[in-house]
């Protein structure tokens, strides 16, 4: 098959849907696909490239600024004609939300292909930031018609699914195909990544955003006095996190690592005690860096989102504990259940196994592979 995937960002790029994109395309090229893959270059560069990553051809339009998440490519609708007319796909898979993905409404050729809508997160209507909400009743109408001309959707959870105003008038066609992560070898850990100290070593990993809940887990580390975080990540609210750890009085305990490596990411995964996902809302979709912890091995407390994949990930009470979203209190306690050694191995091995059976990539992979095939055997869309 010949599969054209437009994406925000690829690699290095950072963030749970590149990574998945990166995943999903590395895989179908194992597989024999020709894959490639339209995205954005980072913001400020404004030269456009092609390149080869692992069997994937990847093309990055120049990309001027990104105001409110939306890269602004001016020259991408060209660039995505003559990728149709070079690389010849069959079949275009569409990862949402991206306002770039409306060019295959206007464009003849994309719509003559069927189409594949990933629909990753919904567009909050109700979102904090007053520009997302204003931005949202001009970006809805296209997002429809793009899910109305969809071969088929995919959602990543259930539960996802069901509470996605979005999605409800074209659930028939929608799938729910978890997300998936391939092994990868064992590596040393390194708790002297970690502030020094006798408590347990914490590992959260995310884009440090007001609702993946690092200012929860900061408040609750006031009642675990002697636990230590490793936060990797960076983002907009950086500066706030590091003064309110400074005003709790828990500072020397958190590490602020910035945006790291592949190895040192898996380092901290494999030096880390407990893994902690403290999202507050259905930002959070899924938490792929939730099946990163479970595939090391770790046991997990995450946020009980309703609305949220995370709950379809974790076990709650044998791979993992589920809390309150934005309860502190809640938060500190469940910590201290995984001060026994013991119960810590018998969640990170269930943890484990969990993945295996549920969440590699493989499973993922295959799923959206029979699901490419049905929409290439199936007419185009009308």
């Amino acid at each position: 098959m010949r599969i054209l995937h437009l994406g925000k960002y690829y690699a290095p790029e950072r963030g749970g849907i590149e990574r998945h994109t990166q995943a999903l395309a590395e895989y179908c090229s194992a597989q024999g696909d020709a894959v490639a893959a339209l995205v954005h270059a980072r913001p400020g560069r404004w030269r456009s490239t092609r390149e080869t990553l692992n069997g994937v051809t990847v093309y990055r339009s120049g990309c001027v600024a990104a105001p409110v998440y939306t890269p602004l490519s001016p020259a991408l609708p060209w660039q995505f004609m003559r990728v149709l007319r070079e690389f010849k796909p069959e079949l275009l898979h569409l990862h949402l939300p991206n306002p770039s993905c409306f060019l295959a409404l206007a464009l003849p050729a994309a719509r003559r292909l069927p189409w594949i809508v990933h629909w990753h997160a919904d567009v909050p209507p109700d979102a904090p930031d007053w520009r997302l909400r204003v931005g949202y009743r001009a970006y809805r109408p296209f997002e429809q018609a793009l899910l109305a001309r969809a071969q088929a959707v995919i959602a990543t959870s259930q539960a996802y699914l069901d509470a996605s105003l979005a999605l409800a008038p074209w659930r028939s066609k929608t799938q729910v195909i978890p997300l998936g992560i391939a092994d990868e070898a064992r590596v040393e850990g390194h708790p002297g990544s970690w502030p020094a100290g006798e408590g347990l070593r914490l590992l959260a990993v995310g884009r440090l955003s007001r609702y993946k809940g690092f200012d929860v887990l900061i408040d609750a580390l006031v009642a675990r006095s002697e636990d230590r975080l490793l936060l990797i990540g960076a983002g907009d609210c950086e500066t706030q996190l590091r003064a309110q750890a400074q005003a709790r009085g828990v500072s020397a305990r958190v590490a602020f690592a910035g945006d790291v490596d592949d190895a040192s990411l898996a380092q901290a995964y494999a030096g880390a005690e407990v893994f902690v996902l403290p999202s507050r809302d259905r930002g959070e979709a899924f938490g792929l860096v939730l099946l990163e912890a479970m595939r090391a091995g770790l046991p997990v407390v995450a946020s009980a989102i309703p609305g949220s994949g995370v709950a379809s990930v974790i076990a709650d009470g044998e791979s993992g504990l589920l809390v309150p979203p934005d309860d502190a209190a809640a938060l500190a306690a469940a910590l201290a259940r995984f001060d026994d050694a013991g119960m810590r191995t018998r969640f990170g091995a269930a943890g484990r196994a969990r993945w295996t059976d549920h969440f590699t990539l493989a499973h993922s992979g295959d799923a959206t592979r029979r699901l490419y095939s049905a929409a290439l055997g199936a007419s185009a869309p009308a």
